[in-house]
């Protein structure tokens, strides 16, 4: 390489080059933050031991002539073998501080993933409680709810006491749907209520109620006893389960308006 001062391409020049496509190369390989200081120091250290290989020993050449003979050659070739291995320890140097920067890139990505699969962690934990105390809660709720029944069936035959006979009931409305109890004259929304609390859903089923069944009703229908009695519910019942109708069912299905 000839050493010249003048021009982009003199021997420095050229060496900082050669030592800045070695970086690049080395930042495309490693990459990032860690990949470019990594480039920066191994140009550096390669622009550095080319100039003093290169640059020193041609200034060297010149100084002394060409015609010293073999012994200055001899004596030139000791700083060569010395900015070789200069060059060697800072190609080392470089490599080693590229190595370490890329551990700890890949440390802080893997301190990174292990950071979000705690969080992660945590979250599902969370949530997973949440569900629990949710289906607990519905849990208690429904028990609640089967003790509330068990606890009226248990009063409902505390009704039989008293005058008259209880009627015969029904567990559910056949065919699953109950009769319009309140185009009965005397029956509303509430009175309906009471009655399917008691089993009764249909006309036939009133219609058919002896006078001892129609004392009981009047006796254990909370806050309407005698309704049966006073408004002739049987009657009623018995024209609307034959399929007749009522002045009272006439105006009320007409109207939407019921006694209560």
């Amino acid at each position: 390489m000839t050493d010249t001062d003048q021009g982009m391409f003199s021997c420095r020049n050229i060496c900082w080059i050669v030592g800045a496509l070695l970086g690049l190369v080395l930042l495309l390989l490693i990459g990032g933050f860690w990949g470019l200081i990594a480039g920066v120091l191994l140009a550096a250290a390669v622009a550095i031991v080319l100039q003093r290989m290169f640059c020193a020993v041609a200034g060297a050449e010149r100084a002394t002539g060409v015609a010293a003979g073999v012994g200055t050659g001899a004596t030139a070739a000791k700083p060569a073998d010395v900015a070789a291995a200069a060059e060697k320890e800072a190609v080392d140097r470089a490599l080693a501080e590229a190595k370490a920067a890329e551990d700890k890139a890949e440390a802080e990505k893997a301190a990174e993933a292990a950071e979000a699969a705690e969080k992660a962690a945590r979250e599902k934990a969370a949530a997973e409680a949440e569900s629990g105390r949710k289906a607990a809660a519905e849990e208690a709720a429904a028990e609640a709810r089967a003790a509330k029944k068990v606890a009226k069936d248990k009063a409902a035959p505390a009704a039989d006491a008293g005058e008259g006979t209880r009627p015969e009931a029904l567990d559910a409305p056949q065919g699953g749907k109950a009769d319009d109890l309140k185009l009965i004259k005397g029956v509303g929304p509430k009175l309906e209520q009471a009655l399917h609390d008691l089993g009764f859903y249909h006309y036939e089923q009133i219609a058919n109620w002896t006078a001892d069944e129609v004392a009981w009703v009047d006796q254990n229908l909370k806050g309407f006893k005698g309704r049966v009695s006073r408004d002739g519910w049987v009657d009623q019942a018995r024209a609307l389960a034959s399929g007749e109708e009522t002045e009272f069912s006439k105006r009320a299905s007409g109207s939407g308006m019921y006694d209560e």
